[in-house]
């Protein structure tokens, strides 16, 4: 694996180099080596390249992982389809799973694919693919027109801790 420069795309929370789960894949993958992990990915972070020995590599990655990659235009015409032919809207990041699953799923195997967003939340990319300008759901209708609320705190954990524990407690 190695880390490039990152591409914007039409699924932004995809648009990412190394995800926030990749380590702890690293330390299962590892055998729960803290320290092999931790060596690791320092090398990762200095080199940006990173690989796994083959015999690692058949053991754990290949069983378990498939990957695929898909473009914009893919995604669009995803979003599209399940659209025609289910009459559902679908968000960007859940076409390109669908996309994915086309790919890598054998014609046999039984595939659950949950939803990864609202379609509200790209609308853009979902009007585009479809014509149809997804609605924000019932409970969020007039999100834009509530009040906005904010506080300003110092740089300061414990501040931080007790905002945020006092914030959830008073609920």
């Amino acid at each position: 694996m190695s880390a490039t420069g990152v591409m914007a795309t039409l699924s932004p929370s995809m648009d990412i180099q190394v995800s926030s789960n990749f380590e702890r894949l690293l330390f299962e993958m590892n055998k729960r080596d803290g320290a092999a992990t931790s060596a690791q990915m320092t090398r990762f972070r200095e080199s940006k390249q990173l690989a796994v020995d083959a015999a690692t590599f058949g053991e754990w990655i290949r069983p378990v992982f498939r990957g695929q990659r898909c473009s914009d235009v893919d995604t669009l015409e995803k979003i599209a389809e399940v659209h025609r032919r289910h009459g559902v809207l679908v968000d960007p990041h859940t076409a390109v799973g669908l996309v994915a699953t086309d790919a890598c799923a054998a014609p046999d195997e039984p595939v659950v694919t949950l939803a990864t967003a609202h379609p509200a939340k790209f609308a853009d990319a979902v009007a585009q693919a479809t014509g149809v300008r997804p609605s924000l759901p019932a409970h969020m209708a007039d999100l834009f027109e509530r009040p906005e609320h904010t506080t300003q705190l110092p740089n300061d954990l414990v501040a931080v801790q007790r905002f945020v524990a006092s914030a959830t407690t008073a609920r």
